[in-house]
């Protein structure tokens, strides 16, 4: 813990860190380390905070946000998105080695075990797993890291596990590379916001819900109803942090900030307030001294889009077992992201129905901002036997409970 008066040692702008072998080594180094907890931020699954999670990613399905339509379910209450763990926090997320060297989150493989419900409580164990170096055409040398965090609820049933993985670059190096200097903010026609608005106003009509979609009855070549967020806008990256519980002010911001110097400073456009080296998602002077042409959006909120949109094409009866995301290109303010997915493969492993899905985000100019990514969802099946018992329960797919007869 630092002394009190160190937080007036704090920089006046974000640290201008550099990627040296012995930075790369002493990460190296860190491997097999496990990581303190970077919140927890929302650890306790209830109806509000299930909810508003789903406020945060956009997220309309009312398995995941309406109590009443829970209730009447397959389940008996409301499930969290499966994508709810990201509220106890990103974990993949930059936060160790390299010291004042800039990080953008960049990627996650989750696997998924066991619904999380109403009252259950999620706890997390991260380690580091892997440091690896390329070039890139955004930053010249760049580092890669990877973290793998399993989480449990209050039985210590495993939940979930997650490979995720950040970019780190010189901030300098960024700004002079000045890959994004050209990329102008998109002007849209009145047809294409109104394009835009039908699409998101009507999604909600496309979620399969309680509407059984069977294995036998999916192809492969199938495309998925695609999706809509955007144009991004401060209200969908505020949404996103107060959906997953974040927010620190005054004290235990500045105690957080003595403890990590690297990754505040005090902000003059804010008087010299105390802001973490992340405000680029928020003010775009920031943004551009990271070598973006603007403020942009948070990593796992793109993540969680992309897994919104297999949730709503699958039904409740299914199970999304898996799901990969890969950011690449930055999604800044203004830009609009079309989530879309199409059936690769069907299976059938140990009796579980599979399908495979190809998912990938593109924005208002064509570009693929998430390219492959995938999904492997467990799927009812009507031909293919399952595990059923004597007093006709049957085994959940995807978690170690029994669903009662």
């Amino acid at each position: 813990m630092g002394r009190a008066g160190e937080g007036k040692n704090l920089n006046a702008a974000p640290a201008e860190g550099r990627i040296t072998d012995e930075a790369v080594a002493a990460a190296k180094k860190m491997i097999g380390m496990q990581l303190r907890p970077e919140g927890p931020y929302l650890q306790d699954a209830t109806p509000d905070t299930i909810r508003n999670f789903c406020n945060g990613i956009g997220d309309l399905n009312p398995l995941y946000r309406d109590a009443e339509y829970g209730r009447t379910s397959r389940y008996g209450s409301i499930l969290a998105h499966p994508m709810f763990p990201m509220a106890y926090g990103w974990l993949g997320r930059t936060r160790w080695g390299l010291p004042g060297v800039h990080g953008f989150y960049a990627g996650n493989d989750w696997e998924l075990f066991c619904h999380i419900r109403p009252g259950d409580r999620v706890t997390a164990i991260e380690r580091v797993v892997g440091v690896d170096e390329k070039q890139s055409r955004f930053s010249g040398r760049l580092v890669i890291q990877y973290v793998e965090a399993e989480f449990a609820n209050q039985h210590d049933d495993l939940v979930a596990r997650v490979l995720g993985w950040c970019t780190r670059h010189e901030r300098q190096a960024a700004r002079e590379k000045g890959k994004y200097k050209e990329v102008k903010r998109h002007e849209y026609t009145r047809e294409e916001l109104d394009a835009i608005d039908k699409a998101t106003l009507e999604e909600d009509a496309h979620i399969c819900g309680r509407n059984i979609r069977y294995w036998e009855d999916v192809n492969v070549g199938e495309e998925l109803p695609a999706i809509v967020r955007g144009p991004l806008s401060l209200m969908d990256t505020m949404g996103f942090l107060v959906g997953c519980g974040r927010g620190h002010t005054h004290g235990v911001l500045l105690k957080g900030a003595v403890r990590h110097p690297g990754h505040f400073f005090r902000n003059p456009e804010a008087g010299g307030g105390v802001e973490y080296t992340g405000i680029g998602h928020h003010r775009e002077s920031i943004a551009k001294e990271v070598g973006v042409p603007g403020t942009y959006d948070y990593g796992p909120q793109r993540s969680a889009w992309l897994a919104s949109l297999v949730t709503n094409w699958m039904g409740d009866a299914a199970f999304l077992k898996r799901v990969r995301t890969e950011l690449r290109l930055f999604n800044t303010m203004g830009d609009t992201t079309w989530c879309k997915g199409k059936v690769a493969a069907k299976r059938v492993v140990d009796g579980h129905a599979l399908v495979d899905i190809d998912i990938w985000a593109e924005n208002q100019r064509g570009e693929v901002t998430a390219p492959n990514g995938s999904a492997t969802v467990i799927m009812p099946a009507r031909d293919i036997r399952t595990r059923v018992f004597r007093d006709g329960s049957r085994l959940d797919l995807g978690c170690a409970r029994y669903v009662p007869a």
